[in-house]
This record gives structure tokens, sequence and C-alpha cells, in this order.
């Protein structure tokens, strides 16, 4: 189930050397998918019973969630089917522990298993340490700790998974909008000097998504100022990491996994 950006096409030519057999339901844009795949279905996250069919269809066995799903895509999307209506009422509410719930619901219905993402990251996630050229100063540790521990209420609380700090102080949290939106709030707020911090829940599953920052993310962080952007280590996905290292140490910022 393809999202959005370049991890699809990685985890699917991941999946290939591992031996599976490929069917991609591509939800938008999914660059390079299709090379992996024995066959690419454009699929809509308000019609999930076309999906339903297709994969009853194709006797899939295993289905991996890959790349980002937005949720402003379901608010804004049209009118649901009666597939995504069913799934909606079994999941209560709309938030990503439900959802996954209710979605592992309906495909164990169909005899189907939601894998877990980390198989098919190979070494993709963010190990503990400073990677950029320059290092943490006193004052930006402090504000990092400050910030994981923020991060981490948040992020087991169900809201997001990122917040930026300035001198101790929380400028904004990641709610619906995401990471890259939330850090363009955050840092307009704060001027010059703020930390982002990424964290994740202690329960995250893994078998929906897997939190990530790439490029866009230090961009954005970069062109706002920031100082810092730090992710929990070994638990979130950096994304063409070299290119955040190009981008982190022309603009002087601290890229850092911390434990």
């Amino acid at each position: 189930m393809c999202g959005a950006g370049v991890l699809p096409a990685r985890m699917a030519g991941q999946a290939r050397r591992q031996g599976w057999r490929v069917v991609a339901f591509t939800f938008g844009e999914a660059p390079g998918v299709s090379v992996h795949a024995d066959r690419t279905v454009p699929a809509v996250l308000n019609e999930a019973g076309a999906v339903l069919a297709a994969l009853a269809h194709e006797q899939i066995g295993a289905v991996l969630f890959s790349g980002k799903f937005w949720m402003r895509d379901y608010f804004h999307g049209g009118r649901p089917d009666a597939a995504v209506a069913e799934i909606t009422a079994r999941a209560g509410a709309l938030v990503d522990t439900n959802l996954v719930q209710a979605v592992v619901t309906t495909l164990g219905q169909m005899g189907i298993t939601l894998l877990d993402q980390r198989a098919f990251l190979g070494d993709w996630l963010a190990p503990s340490g400073c990677w950029s050229a320059r290092a943490l100063t006193e004052a930006e540790l402090t504000d990092v700790q400050r910030g994981l521990a923020v991060a981490r209420m948040v992020a087991d609380a169900g809201i997001g998974q990122t917040v930026v700090v300035k001198q101790g102080a929380v400028i904004a949290v990641e709610a619906s909008e995401g990471t890259t939106e939330a850090i363009r709030r955050g840092v307009a707020h704060s001027g010059p000097g703020a930390v982002v911090v990424k964290a994740v829940a202690r329960d995250h599953d893994y078998r929906f998504d897997t939190p990530t920052i790439g490029p866009e993310t230090l961009a954005e962080a970069a062109s706002g100022g920031a100082t810092v952007v730090a992710v929990e280590a070994e638990r979130v996905l950096i994304l063409e990491k070299d290119e955040c290292l190009r981008i982190a140490d022309g603009a002087g910022l601290v890229l850092a996994g911390v434990a």
C-alpha cells in the first residue's frame, strides 16, 4: 500500500529481494514503485471497497504499508464508500491506534497479515549519535532533552511526534498537519535558534507506519533558522541521509539521533 514519497519504491525493492511477489496499490504518486511490482493498482483512500476486491482477486496473503498517507486526503477526498465507512465506524475515533486495529481486523477477516515495516527497512533506521559536521552545544543538548521528553509525551497521547523548542519553551507541537508543517509553524514563531525533536510513542505500531524525516524536513528547519534536528535513535527512519547531511552541514545545523 503505497503512500507519498520515495520510501514505497525502496521497500518494494527490498521485498522483491526477499522473494516476495509484489502488487503495489498506489495512493497518488509513487515514483519508481512499478519497477519492483508485478502489478500496479491505482487506488483512492476513500474507496476501500475496490482495494479490498483487488486484494481478494490477487489472492494477497500479506500487506505492507509504505509512504505517507495524509488525513486531509480522507477528509477532503469526497464521500467515503461503504467499506471505508465500516472501517471508520469500527475505529470509533480517527487516531492511529484505532485505525490500525480496524484495518488489522478487516484484513484479518480476509486472511491477510499486516506486516511490520522494519523488516523491509534494512539499516535505514537512525542510529544514536551526531552525524553532522557540527556537534551539539550544551544549551542545545538541554533543549533536545526537553524536546525529547515532550515529544514522547505527545506521541504517547496519539497527537503527533514532533516538537519545536527554544530555550526550554515549547513553540510548536505537531498535530495532523505533519512534521514539515509543524516545523514551518514552529520556526516562524520562534525565530532563529530553535531545536526540532521527533520521537515515537512507546507502543508505536510499525505495521502502520515508520516515523520518518528526510531532505524536506531538514530544508524547512534550515530555512527557518533552526540549529538542531534530533530524532529518537533506532526508531525514526532517515530518508536520503547523504542529502540530509548536505543540507545540515551547509546550514551549520546539527543532525543527531538521541537515545
